[in-house]
Formats: structure tokens, C-alpha cells, sequence
């Protein structure tokens, strides 16, 4: 079994796909949740390590697995995982936009005007920071499969956090206390109940999750007047194009299109940097509504 791996993992870095896949470098090649999970994690993660049956997840040794969950099943999907090319840039934009977020962050931090503004920074600072950081350990790493699925469970919930921590030093520094801690609320409330979501319902399809990430985002269309009035039309506007880069980019996910180079730079890549310009706006946003 480890030789035949072996040569799946190395056609996948090659970006020479076998029969068995479509060609979108991702593709969800088995209905079953666990069993696709498994081959999701694996197909996106960094490098995989070619694991033996300990190593493989089973209802009775990973969390939250279904109880159906069979070591032949695990192996099955491992092995379609490894069929599908995984690009060679995977997970580098996330990897330079770790860092890079932190120390213009601290810089954020310190232009607050007040301590609760630069409370409210820190937190967009930090959910930032996870966003990236796990982000790039798991699309950079080697990983078995189980710990491959792990890091996927929490890159995903990152997602929802990412949303809140935004709207946390906007809501603080441009709202009256009433809208803002209405806008926190229905925000952090969400990106719980996505946390949640993502990290138990761990085989939903990306038609499912995929919206939930753009509705909880959007939900600051209900407060552009409140915005503009306290940050300007500047602030508006990068929300807007922020937003929208974001969008963008999850569609790309979801859609797994445009896939121009599975070798070097696929659709999962044009998420990364949908998701790299969209901080961007949002960051200059913030910056301009805290300083």
C-alpha cells in the first residue's frame, strides 16, 4: 500500500491527475461525510504522511467521527486525498500574511484612541492572526490524516472568527453603544454558532457552510448609514470592496473555479487571495475609523 501512496503523492505534486478526478484539484470524490471529510483534509492539507492503520481516523479513535467510520473507509479516502493534485504554492500567501498581519497590527493597536478601541483591535488583531497562522501550518505542514482533519475543523472556524473580530473594533469606534452591541451580539452570537458548526458538523457540504460565511459577513449592510455617518464614505468603501474581494473569493471555493494551474496555483489559492484582499480593505478601514 505505501509504494502505490507513494506514487499518488508524488503524481499530486507533479499536478498529474488521475482518472479518478475531474480536475478541480479538490473535488469531493465519495458521498459519504466522514469518508469525504477525510479526502478534503488530506487534498489540502500541506504534504501528508503515508500512514499506517494506527494512523488512519475510525469511529471508535477520532472525535466526532460517525459511528459507520471503518478503517478500510479511512484508507479508501486517504488514498483518493492523495490522488488530487495539491499545488505547489498551497498555502503561502497565508504563510507571508501570518507575520505581516501581526506587526501591522500592533501598529493598529497603538493609534486607539481610547482603551477600549485598542481592546477591540487587539481582538481583530488576534482573530487575524489565527486566521493565518493555522491557516499556513495547515496547508504547509505534513500531516497525518487525523491531525491533517483537526487543522481543517479549526482553519474553517477561523473563518467565522475572522468576521467577528472585524466587526469588533468597527462597532466599538463608529457606533452608538446600543446599535454596537447589537451588531457584536448577532456577530459573535453567529460566529459561535459557525464555530460550532464547523468543528462538529464536520462533513457538511460546501453549499451549506460556503453561504453562512457571506451572510454573517454582510451583516453590516444593515448599518452602512451608522458607518458613513461615523467614519466616512471612505470607510464605507473599503468595507464594500472588501466585502466583496471576500465574496469573491468564496465563490472561487465553493465553486472550485477558475483552476488555471492545479501544479502551481489553483482555485484554492485564488480563496487565499481573495481573503488577502479583503483583510486589506478592512484593515485600512478599521485604521481609519480608529484613528
Amino acid at each position: 500500500m505505501n509504494t502505490r501512496l507513494r506514487r499518488e503523492r508524488d503524481a499530486r505534486s507533479a499536478g498529474n491527475l488521475p482518472e479518478s478526478s475531474d480536475g478541480a484539484g479538490g473535488e469531493q470524490l465519495t458521498e459519504d461525510p466522514a469518508s469525504r471529510e477525510i479526502a478534503d483534509a488530506v487534498a489540502e492539507s500541506g504534504r501528508t504522511e503515508l500512514p499506517g492503520d494506527e494512523d488512519l481516523p475510525t469511529a471508535d479513535t477520532f472525535p466526532f467521527a460517525p459511528r459507520t467510520l471503518t478503517r478500510a473507509m479511512a484508507r479508501r479516502a486517504t488514498q483518493l486525498g492523495l490522488q488530487l493534485p495539491k499545488p505547489r504554492l498551497r498555502g503561502t500567501l497565508h504563510l507571508i500574511a501570518f507575520p505581516t498581519s501581526l506587526v501591522v497590527g500592533l501598529l493598529l493597536v497603538a493609534i486607539g484612541e481610547t482603551l477600549l478601541i485598542r481592546l477591540a483591535c487587539a481582538v481583530f488583531v488576534l482573530t487575524a492572526g489565527m486566521l493565518f497562522g493555522i491557516s499556513a501550518v495547515y496547508h504547509r505542514g505534513t500531516w497525518t490524516p487525523q491531525r491533517a482533519i483537526m487543522l481543517r475543523r479549526f482553519d474553517h472556524a477561523n473563518i467565522f472568527l475572522i468576521i467577528a473580530g472585524t466587526y469588533t473594533p468597527l462597532a466599538v469606534s463608529m457606533l452608538e453603544p446600543r446599535p454596537a452591541i447589537t451588531l457584536l451580539s448577532i456577530a459573535w452570537g453567529g460566529a459561535l454558532i459557525g464555530v460550532c458548526f464547523r468543528l462538529f458538523w464536520t462533513g457538511a457540504p460546501r453549499w451549506i457552510y460556503v453561504p453562512a460565511y457571506i451572510a454573517l459577513g454582510w451583516v453590516a449592510i444593515f448599518y452602512m448609514p451608522q458607518l458613513q455617518a461615523g467614519g466616512g464614505w471612505a470607510v464605507v468603501w473599503l468595507l464594500v470592496i472588501g466585502g466583496i474581494a471576500y465574496t469573491a473569493g468564496a465563490v472561487m471555493y465553493a465553486l472550485k473555479r477558475p483552476n488555471p494551474s492545479p501544479a502551481w496555483f489553483g482555485f484554492h489559492e485564488f480563496f487565499h487571495a481573495g481573503t488577502l484582499i479583503g483583510f486589506g480593505c478592512h484593515f485600512a478601514a478599521v485604521a481609519v475609523a480608529v484613528s
